[in-house]
């Protein structure tokens, strides 16, 4: 078994590098001896890199909200880079807001950037890597995937999109060389939920319910892990070289409730998930 990420993965494209999860993935590859090419819709916010790793990071724009320029970005970078051996889709956002009262422009949006232009790089990175005959794919996704979360209604359904569309290329690419990875994490100590549009700020003082659930999402962000045990996480996935999925997180939300979901019939799941928010 390669002992480094760089044993298997000479080159790696991480979308959404600037800060969380990305940023870790990013630090633990360069850690990893990987040469990096991390996007941004700022470059300047990943600049930062580059003098700590110099000859080993390249900063890159890349806006997901217009897929066709994203995918053009990509394959430049992949020119320049001879073939990325790794391309991790981190890149997303949160939306959270009542799914009626919410402007629909405002979900149609998140699902192209988190869905359809993801798709859309994936599909270029996976021809480059069957060109190649090597390469792995990693979609991070979600356990909102298993557990939706009240009020995110487009982030829920974008997930749940990228995971089954994970699953269809593992089972295409069974046989072969490449590897593609599900990735989902659960609550992690981000500023993940600030970066939310303001249609937070603009809807909670209408609902208590919202409020409610609001504090708890919070609240749940403060108490979780550090975003580098994602990246410990990955590591190991990616050393051990086989497609799947992988569920990342505290040990309740990452091994318990996958296990009680299992066991427990959709009504129960449905009762204890209402309970939990306080949705009764």
């Amino acid at each position: 078994m390669p002992r480094r990420v760089s044993d298997q993965y000479r080159t790696a494209f991480v979308t959404g590098a600037s800060s969380g999860l990305g940023g870790a993935f990013a630090e633990m590859l360069l850690a990893e001896g990987v040469r990096v090419w991390g996007t941004a819709r700022d470059p300047a916010r990943v600049a930062g890199l580059v003098p700590r790793h110099p000859g080993q990071f390249t900063p890159v724009g890349l806006d997901l909200a217009d897929a066709a320029a994203a995918e053009r970005v990509f394959l430049a970078a992949e020119k320049v880079a001879g073939g990325f051996d790794l391309v991790i889709n981190n890149a997303g956002y949160g939306v959270f807001g009542a799914f009626a009262e919410t402007d629909f422009a405002v979900w149609q949006a998140q699902l192209e950037a988190i869905l359809a232009a993801t798709l859309r790089l994936a599909h270029a990175a996976v021809r480059g890597m069957r060109a190649r005959n090597r390469g792995c794919l990693v979609n991070v996704s979600s356990l909102a995937v298993e557990f939706p979360l009240p009020f995110m209604s487009g982030y829920n359904a974008a997930k749940a999109g990228l995971s089954a569309f994970s699953e269809s290329l593992l089972m295409e690419t069974r046989g072969t060389n490449l590897t593609v990875i599900d990735f989902r994490p659960g609550d992690y100590r981000t500023a993940f939920n600030q970066a939310m549009p303001s249609t937070v700020s603009a809807q909670l003082p209408a609902d208590p319910r919202r409020t409610r659930v609001w504090r708890i999402l919070e609240s749940n962000l403060a108490a979780a892990p550090a975003p580098a045990r994602a990246a410990a996480d990955l590591r190991r996935a990616l050393i051990r070289g086989r497609s799947g999925t992988v569920r990342s997180g505290s040990f309740f939300q990452a091994r318990l409730a996958p296990l009680f979901a299992r066991m427990a019939p959709d009504a129960g799941r449905r009762f204890v998930a209402a309970w939990y928010f306080g949705l009764r």
